[in-house]
Parts: C-alpha cells; sequence; structure tokens
C-alpha cells in the first residue's frame, strides 16, 4: 500500500526497561522533529520525557508504567494527538538470528521467524515484537521496519563467528553474531563524510562504550570481528552484564550453587558487571565519583578499563595493525578519563592521545602525527534506523508504482 501521507518516520528503540523514540523529517534534509526518552519501566516510579529537535522540553512526568506496553501507549497518545502524518515506523530489532543480514519490512511470517528467536534475547525480543503490535493498534496500514542490530556483523570471516563446539551447534545457528550493528553502521558512514572514504575503508576499531558495551574491528567498512558473541551478555563487562565468562562459572553455579537458570540468568544480566564487582552502581558515573574513597569502585573501573584494552589490542591483532580508533556511546563520547586510562599502554599501536584534546573531548583527540587517529564520536542509531526504514519505504513505492 503506497504512504498516503508525508515523510515523517518515528523510529523506536526498546530495551529491557527503557525506550527511545525518535521523530524524523526524512525529506532533502535528516531532520529529528521530536525525541522521547522513557525509563524506569516496571519501576514504581518511572520517567517519561519528550524533547523537541532543539532540545526543548515539550513535557515531562513521572508516571508508573508497568510495563513497555504501557509506555510506548503513553507515548503513541501523545504524538497521535498532534496530528503528524507518519510515512513508516522503523524498530531497533536486537537479534536477526540467521534469517535477518539487512533490514526489512515486517510481514507475519517475519514476527513469527521473530517469536522463535525468543530464546535468543529474551530480554529484548518480546519487547520489541510487542512494539510492533502496539504501533498497529494505533496505526493499522502504516509500514513497519525492522532493523537488526546483528545485520551488520552477519558476514564477518567465519573464523570470526565460529565457536570451538560441535559442527550441529553451528548448524543450529550456535554462533558469534555480534551486536551494536546499528551504531557501527552509522559511524562508518560519518567517518567517510568527515574523514573521508579513505579513512573509513582502513583497519577501525570502535569502541561503542556505554551501559551496554562492545567493540568491533572494521576493514573496508565491514565488519571483521567484534566482543559480543552469541547474545549481548558476551564480550566487554558492562554496566550490569559479565561479559566474557569460562563457562565453567555457570556450571558451577547450577550445579554447586544450586541457582536455578533464571536466577542464573539474572545474575549475568542485570548483576554483574560494573555493579557485581563494585556492590554500587552500574554507571561509571557515580563509580568515578566514589573511586577516590571506595576501592570496589576504583578496582571496577580499572577492570573495565583493563578488559576494554585487552580487547582493543586482541582486535588490532585480527586486523594486523590499526589506523583509526573511535571512542562512542555515553561514556565513550563523554568521560575523557576513561578514555586515557583504557589507552594507556598502548603505545606500541601507534596510538598517543593529546590530554587537552582528550579532556575537551574534541572530534580528534590524538596527538598530530600519530600513527593511529584517534576519535571521539557522537552516535546516531535512531538516524541510521530511519534511513533504512525510508529507502525500504521507497523501493515499496518503486514495486507498487
Amino acid at each position: 500500500m503506497k504512504p498516503k501521507h508525508g515523510k515523517h518516520i518515528l523510529t523506536i528503540n526498546s530495551g529491557s526497561s527503557s525506550l527511545k523514540t525518535a521523530l524524523f523529517l526524512m525529506d532533502k534534509k535528516e531532520t529529528m522533529e521530536l525525541s522521547a526518552r522513557i525509563e524506569r519501566i516496571g519501576l514504581s516510579r518511572g520517567y517519561f520525557q519528550i524533547k523537541d529537535g532543539k532540545g526543548r522540553i515539550l513535557a515531562e512526568e513521572h508516571p508508573r508504567l508497568p510495563d513497555q506496553d504501557a509506555a510506548l501507549n503513553k507515548f503513541l497518545k501523545w504524538l497521535q494527538k498532534r496530528k503528524t502524518p507518519l510515512a513508516a515506523v522503523g524498530h531497533r530489532v536486537v537479534n536477526g538470528g540467521l534469517h535477518y543480514d539487512q533490514p526489512e519490512l515486517v510481514t507475519p511470517r517475519m514476527e513469527k521467524t521473530l517469536s522463535g528467536l525468543e530464546p535468543l534475547d529474551p530480554n529484548h525480543l518480546p519487547q520489541e515484537l510487542k512494539a510492533v503490535k502496539t504501533v498497529r493498534r494505533f496505526y493499522p496500514d502504516l509500514a513497519q521496519v525492522a532493523c537488526f542490530d546483528t545485520a551488520f556483523h552477519r558476514h564477518m570471516p567465519d573464523v570470526a563467528q565460529w565457536y570451538p563446539l560441535p559442527r550441529e551447534l553451528w548448524r543450529e545457528g550456535v554462533r558469534r553474531y555480534g551486536f551494536h550493528g546499528l551504531s557501527y553502521e552509522y559511524l562508518i558512514h560519518e567517518m567517510a563524510r568527515v574523514a573521508g572514504p579513505q579513512a573509513a575503508r582502513g583497519r577501525v576499531i570502535i569502541a561503542h562504550l556505554g551501559n551496554g558495551a562492545s567493540v568491533a574491528a572494521i576493514r573496508g567498512g565491514k565488519s571483521m570481528d567484534t566482543t559480543m558473541g552469541f547474545t549481548p551478555t558476551g564480550g566487554l563487562m558492562m554496566g550490569t552484564r559479565s561479559g566474557d565468562l569460562d563457562p565453567g562459572v555457570v556450571l558451577y553455579l547450577l550445579r554447586e550453587k544450586f541457582m536455578p537458570l533464571p536466577a542464573v540468568s539474572d545474575l549475568v544480566n542485570h548483576r554483574a558487571g560494573l555493579l557485581g564487582v563494585s556492590g554500587i552502581s552500574p554507571d561509571l558515573r557515580d563509580l568515578m565519583a566514589q573511586r577516590a574513597k571506595n576501592p570496589r569502585a576504583a578496582e571496577a573501573i580499572e577492570l573495565f578499563c583493563y578488559q576494554a584494552r585487552k580487547f582493543l589490542g586482541a582486535l588490532a591483532g585480527a586486523l594486523g595493525g590499526l589506523d583509526t580508533l573511535v571512542f562512542t556511546a555515553g561514556i565513550g563520547e563523554n568521560m575523557p578519563w576513561i578514555r586515557r586510562r583504557i589507552c594507556q599502554r598502548l603505545d606500541f599501536l601507534g596510538i598517543h592521545l593529546d590530554s587537552a584534546l582528550n579532556e575537551r573531548n574534541a572530534a580528534v583527540i590524538s596527538r598530530p602525527g600519530s600513527q593511529v587517529t584517534v576519535r571521539v564520536m557522537r552516535t546516531n542509531e535512531e538516524l541510521m534506523i530511519a534511513r533504512h526504514t525510508r529507502r525500504l519505504l521507497r523501493h515499496k513505492i518503486r514495486n507498487e508504482g
């Protein structure tokens, strides 16, 4: 069905306890007109905020939002009062499994397939599928597009996808998928714009450091390897996720501690990482404020930086060298001390930070003449989703026209 209205695209990014949406006018220019942040879903006091494209607050409340459906309902009711005609909705879908290596229009068949993948990511996929159904209640005839976080990594070399497990598990889909692909894809496009196509096609490592954190090795604009694996729990330690563990640790918890599977899942996804090591907070800002007086806060920070440094070195080895290092996401974009600590002792790779530039969060924070250019770049997953949605919408219109 050809869209009847406008060029506004709504993007939806559903987390386990949060929801981010943005409204873009995708005309000759790409203009974000609205953004909404809904947090603390499921808690007694939630957070609901909507801003316009200039950052002015249009709505701000602390309602009780029992689940994702309630949160998205509240936003869509607010949006419908504005009577903005929508062309389509784009969704971030964390895991596309073996089935999807590029964004696609949502169909009943896709929803059935994704429902079957829920065991791969029970923390995200059920909420993302509910979001599709919720949008359909408000806009029954509106095109919806699924943009997969795994798609960017689906064509990594096989050796980067393998686990050393029996082949039948590989055939069943037990392999390293990688995540944060929409962020990496956006940054490679942006890097081509600001630094030139040659730099974007070089040997690039991007450190996406936020509450969820991963690092990716990219060459020729394509993913060569990344730290997250079968699920977003693997790789680098995160705010509440453990990152990589010896499988024997999980077996010990099951066998010796008699922990049921849901409790183990809760531990590695919600009670580990910075929160688990510090016993204080999953937020690096909180830990930085306490590191001088609380050794557990200092130890959690040191472990995070040590692991990030170790993964950077390993991925540089996978690339056969390094031309550009990019820091992005909440921690990577805004915490100079963490960037400096991660880069310490990486001078053998040609990484040399300029202290003044780093403290200013400058676009380039490496010393002039350094072998490796170190950049700080703001990611924009929502805009990447909007771009994919617009492209698929144009393809749909051409086919129907």
